[in-house]
């Protein structure tokens, strides 16, 4: 299957989509735009939700969703000053296929974890 709109082709390896889907199929972007359907959120507030991801990790991957504008960051002029990281219209529309794969991956981890037992070493 070859896509191919407005002359962007992510099967040609210089072509720009191919690093975006890089970014929307890393598994913290997933989780962190999964995290965010919520509402706003604080980066701790963040970090406590996606379990098991470094605050550098964390940090770098909210920096990417916001160059990609898949995101904003707000600052509050307050002491101490809040940040908070919410979706943009674009990344809301990321939303319902990045849910789609996670409801995916959740129906269908019996079956593939049966398998993997099935091909360990006895």
């Amino acid at each position: 299957m070859t896509v191919s709109i407005n002359g962007w082709d992510p099967y040609n390896r210089g072509c720009p989509s191919r690093r975006l889907l890089d970014r929307i199929g890393d598994r913290w972007t997933v989780l962190i735009v999964g995290a965010l359907d919520d509402g706003p959120q604080r980066f701790t507030a963040l970090a406590s939700r996606v379990d098991g991801i470094s605050q550098k990790m964390l940090t770098q991957t909210l920096r990417s969703l916001e160059r990609d504008s898949l995101i904003t960051r707000t600052i509050y002029p307050e002491m101490p000053p809040r940040v908070e990281y919410e979706l943009t219209a674009l990344g809301r529309s990321l939303q319902e296929p990045l849910r789609a794969l996670e409801e995916w991956a959740v129906a269908h981890m019996t079956e593939i974890a049966a398998r993997h037992d099935e091909h360990e070493p006895a």
